[in-house]
């Protein structure tokens, strides 16, 4: 059973039913029957045409359903609406989907966590750690959603902005979670890009390309993480590097400044660097005060901090530490990196052990503790 094969077309065929009449939560139920069906019956008798497949049975499963739960609003439906057998048309949908979620109908972080969860595969749970709240709680937002664009058409497009933070966030999971959406996460933008006149979409591209070029050297051969300052910057993507920065200065160009594109030049400044040693952490952390001004996220402070602790040392960093919400992710991480520059290891370690303890992925989860367990080797000899 082709997983990959199977996420990739899912997209597509709800897009399908979507076009032929049905409403983006019922299209989104018939597909994960469909999907449960391709899982019992595939191993055994795999179809020549996969997509095809989806289609057909899909949209039974659509008509099943429709006929028992609204037989009077479907009762003209006929078995020659179903759709022909044979291969079925080559259309990708998936952008649209997106669209489709970023109805105007929902809320900006309904339509985020919508689109996660039905057009770009996360559980309900990753998507709840995303948003730091208890999964129950996402479990009821993506509901409300889904009642929401009942009966919405693709006729009505959605935000781009909305569209942007839910790609982003995509692209945020597969580099860095369990499930790998990194790659179609740029593609999708590079296809946005093409059709819009938008330079927050080219920066998004860029932020993602230079962030991606660096995917081979964040984890070592044993699948540990390996922090930016040590990563071996010969595996960097460079034809990727450039490409991103070409697209970046095309879209500073236009002076209309958005958050993408500065987080992209604080990404294109690491990637200028031939070694951690020579990164321009006081350009850094003007480019962090840049996203500071156009967003206030306690996430951009918190990284501000890093990039002052580099460019004017450990206390200072520690001083930019004090204004940030303690309780945001990473905040015991960073100050545990500060304290250990600033040559507190007894508190480093502390901190390092606390951060471990409550980190929700386990490559990082491993990365801390054994920065503890290296600070207290250290303290003991």
């Amino acid at each position: 059973m082709d997983e990959v094969l199977l996420r990739t077309l899912t997209p597509t065929v709800i897009g399908v039913l979507v076009r032929r009449g049905a409403d983006f939560a019922a299209a989104e139920d018939a597909v994960q029957d469909a999907l449960v069906e391709a899982v019992r019956v595939w191993p055994g008798d795999p179809p020549r045409d996969a997509k095809g497949w989806l289609i057909t049975v899909a949209w039974r499963k659509f008509l099943d359903a429709a006929r028992a739960e609204e037989s009077r609003r479907l009762r003209e439906v006929r078995v020659d609406s179903e759709p022909a057998p044979g291969p079925a048309e080559v259309v990708d949908d998936t952008l649209q989907l997106y669209f489709l979620c970023a109805h105007p109908s929902l809320t900006p972080a309904s339509a985020v966590a919508l689109t996660l969860r039905a057009v770009g595969g996360l559980s309900t749970r990753q998507i709840a750690e995303a948003y730091l709240v208890p999964e129950a709680t996402m479990a009821q937002r993506i509901s409300r959603a889904k009642r929401t664009v009942s009966g919405v058409r693709f006729g009505r497009p959605g935000d781009v902005g909305t569209v942007l933070r839910v790609l982003y966030l995509v692209f945020n999971e597969g580099y860095s979670g369990d499930v790998d959406l990194a790659a179609e996460a740029i593609r999708l933008t590079r296809q946005l890009a093409a059709r819009t006149d938008h330079a927050e979409v080219a920066g998004l591209l860029a932020l993602m390309l230079l962030h991606h070029a660096r995917r081979p050297a964040r984890t070592g051969a044993d699948g540990r993480l390996v922090p930016l300052a040590e990563q071996d910057r010969g595996l960097w993507d460079t034809a990727m590097i450039a490409e991103g920065v070409e697209v970046l200065q095309a879209a500073l160009a236009r002076d209309r400044l958005g958050e993408f594109q500065a987080q992209a030049a604080v990404a294109a400044l690491h990637a200028d660097a031939r070694s951690a040693q020579e990164t321009d952490w006081v350009q850094i952390v003007e480019w962090y005060d840049e996203l500071v001004r156009l967003t206030g996220s306690p996430l951009v402070r918190l990284n501000r901090a890093v990039a002052v602790g580099e460019a004017d040392g450990p206390r200072a960093g520690l001083a930019a530490l004090a204004g940030v919400d303690s309780a945001l992710p990473r905040y015991t991480a960073v100050a545990a990196y500060l304290h250990e520059r600033d040559g507190d290891l007894v508190a480093a370690a502390r901190l390092y052990a606390e951060a471990a303890r409550s980190a929700s992925n386990l490559a990082e989860r491993d990365h801390l503790t054994r920065q503890a367990a290296r600070l207290n080797l250290r303290l003991r000899g």
